[in-house]
């Protein structure tokens, strides 16, 4: 059986990611607790640890609510994806004529396929974010490094939710989506000498436009 933790550590969780919680809005611990069905302790333990890993915030005495998003956030989100996705772009460019580089590359471009379809259709900015996480993870994981992995995962959150702003400028949709394509080019024709560059442009053109979201909320 699950620990009653865990369990009430995945449910928290698995709802902030699938945005079940409004932002600014204060959330009851003994509610939560209710719902999931297992008693305050193992709620509030889970609680702890998804304040300490950036997911929510608490409110003493009050319950707690959605982080909220800070300049400091933004930068070192992005200072950390820059080191680990421009270095993973990097070793997939070095490969690209490998059999595992060359499956990847095929699976990103399906991932650039939907990403387009939601562009040319429905616009709609969460289905565009899902395929773009779904790109940016791939990238990772092909390292096979489980600290870089570890560390993505733990950042699922802030960059579900970084992405979820910068994606409702006007134009930012279609420029993310030039700009995934410009870095699957360069790591499928092998141009090492351009994609950090590349992958560092993708990474810090958002960042600006976050740290007007966040200063401005």
């Amino acid at each position: 059986m699950q620990p009653l933790q865990s369990r009430a550590y995945e449910h928290i969780r698995d709802m902030v990611l699938t945005n079940q919680f409004r932002p600014n809005e204060i959330y009851s611990e003994t509610k939560i607790s209710k719902e999931i069905g297992v008693s305050r302790t193992p709620t509030r333990d889970a609680i702890q640890r998804l304040s300490q890993e950036g997911f929510i915030d608490i409110i003493p005495s009050k319950g707690f609510m959605l982080h909220q998003m800070s300049p400091k956030d933004v930068e070192d989100t992005f200072q950390v994806r820059s080191a680990i996705e421009c270095y993973c772009t990097l070793l997939i460019t070095k490969q690209h004529d490998t059999a595992r580089a060359q499956a990847l590359l095929e699976e990103l471009e399906g991932l650039l396929g939907k990403q387009r379809e939601v562009l040319e259709t429905s616009h709609d900015i969460q289905a565009f974010i899902q395929h773009d996480f779904a790109f940016h993870l791939k990238i990772v994981e092909f390292a096979g490094n489980s600290v870089f992995s570890s560390i993505f995962e733990n950042y699922t959150y802030k960059i579900k939710r970084l992405a979820g702003l910068s994606l409702s400028h006007p134009q930012r949709m279609e420029d993310t989506l030039a700009e995934h394509v410009a870095i699957h080019e360069a790591m499928k024709r092998g141009d090492v000498k351009n994609i950090y560059e590349t992958t560092l442009f993708h990474m810090d053109t958002p960042k600006g436009i976050n740290l007007e979201d966040v200063l401005g909320e």
